[in-house]
């Protein structure tokens, strides 16, 4: 994601407690492999860690949760992002259309208000700009809350280079980012499930 131009929280990946990980606290640690998808529901993330020790403790106790299923793991230690709203972005793969670029509201908003808009992979900045204008929630995209308005630039960017990547890769069968935190008025990436498949080139 973050090679697509997407905004990504700082992090390393490591295979055991004793590498390095060089990070400011606070810290969040989840349980990666190529098989797990859905890591809440599964208790593989750990939130708001703010020492090494506690650090030491979550890191080994995720390797510890990986069962023969999940094949080779990791886990993957990034900066804690805070913010007060939630905005999802992705692609899904039509057999007929192809890549289709989605962007919407997230967090606990996203079942309630259904806030979502659509385009066809690739997309022009002009294009962003209008799946912006299209959402529902405009006052939640102003500042809010003391927090500065999004960053529509930014947002924009990273909505075409998601829309380039899914063009260029023709393996890439869906993009799920979900949730980007806005955090000080950047949307920035917290979590990524991308599925893979078969090139349809």
């Amino acid at each position: 994601m973050a090679a697509a131009g997407v905004p990504v929280s700082a992090f390393v990946t490591v295979t055991s407690s004793n590498d390095p990980i060089d990070l400011e606290f606070p810290v969040v640690a989840k349980l990666c492999g190529d098989t797990i998808a859905h890591k809440s529901e599964r208790g593989l993330v750990r939130l708001n860690i703010n020492s090494a020790e506690d650090l030491t403790t979550a890191v080994d106790d995720l390797l510890a949760a990986a069962t023969p299923d999940d094949g080779d793991v990791s886990v993957l230690v990034s900066t804690m992002i805070e913010g007060r709203r939630e905005l999802i972005a992705g692609i899904t793969t039509d057999p007929q259309f192809g890549a289709t670029l989605m962007l919407g509201f997230g967090g606990i908003l996203a079942e309630a208000v259904a806030d979502v808009t659509f385009r066809l992979a690739p997309v022009t900045a002009i294009d962003a700009e209008e799946m912006i204008d299209e959402l529902s929630s405009q006052k939640l995209l102003g500042a809010f809350r003391g927090e500065p308005a999004v960053d529509r630039a930014q947002l924009v960017s990273l909505l075409v280079g998601l829309s380039e990547l899914a063009v260029e890769r023709q393996d890439i069968v869906s993009i799920d980012l979900n949730p980007l935190i806005i955090a000080e008025g950047k949307p920035i990436a917290v979590d990524a499930l991308v599925e893979l498949g078969a090139t349809n080139a």
